[in-house]
């Protein structure tokens, strides 16, 4: 049987976005028949939808540098962090991992 890889888009989904999706597409795509099978309104299915769409757009927009900001690029689609934070984040974090890289490593002896 040949390996599948998955697609990088797909990585940032968790467990919950992907049942989500399945749910999404056994409902053959209808938002209406998705949020009576949740009991919640269409705004808020489609919002749930427009998240998941926005990470996996973040996949395709650019390479992510690591796990860090594969993991706060997913928080942020998802919500729970806004804009300005992320990007504070992010911020900090390349100016630990410039200074990582220039701060001279300590020898062994």
């Amino acid at each position: 049987m040949q390996d599948i890889k998955t697609p990088r888009w797909l990585e940032l989904f968790d467990d919950e976005d992907l049942s989500f999706l399945k749910r999404f597409l056994l409902a053959s795509g209808s938002l209406k028949e998705l949020a009576e099978a949740y009991g919640i309104s269409y705004p808020t299915v489609r919002l749930r939808l427009d998240r998941l769409i926005e990470k996996a757009k973040i996949a395709d927009k650019r390479e992510i540098s690591g796990p860090f900001e594969k993991k706060v690029r997913g928080l942020a689609a998802d919500g729970r962090i806004d804009a300005a934070t992320l990007k504070a984040l992010l911020a900090a974090h390349q100016e630990e991992m410039e200074a990582s890289r220039e701060s001279p490593k300590p020898s062994r002896t």
